[in-house]
């Protein structure tokens, strides 16, 4: 299982075109309401973005909890591997964008 945890940390590291994380459930709604919000980010922004799908995957569900480490405890969740900051629940296209476009803090 740690190997497995390992192979999504590793198509995920911070040097990746993607390094906007968003963690959801096949069944969650509120992810589901932020799926034409984070397609519009990668369209206007040109940024990629990684869906991780975490309620069916347990492998996927323990990095969700690595990076968390308890904030939020659920999904939608969307993690910045360049700020290393989260980005709890369903939010309003314009914080997303802010949160998604923050530079790393030197």
């Amino acid at each position: 299982m740690a190997e497995e945890v390992e192979n999504v940390k590793t198509e995920t590291q911070a040097g990746d075109e993607a390094y906007l994380l968003d963690f959801y459930g096949t069944e969650c709604t509120h992810c589901h309401e932020m799926d034409p919000l984070t397609e519009r980010l990668q369209k206007e922004e040109g940024m990629k973005i990684k869906k991780i799908e975490v309620w069916h995957n347990a492998q996927n569900a323990a990095y969700l909890q690595e990076l968390d480490q308890g904030k939020c405890g659920g999904v939608p969740y969307f993690y910045n591997l360049r700020t290393k900051k989260g980005l709890c629940g369903a939010v309003k296209y314009e914080k997303l964008k802010e949160w998604a476009l923050e530079e790393p803090s030197e």
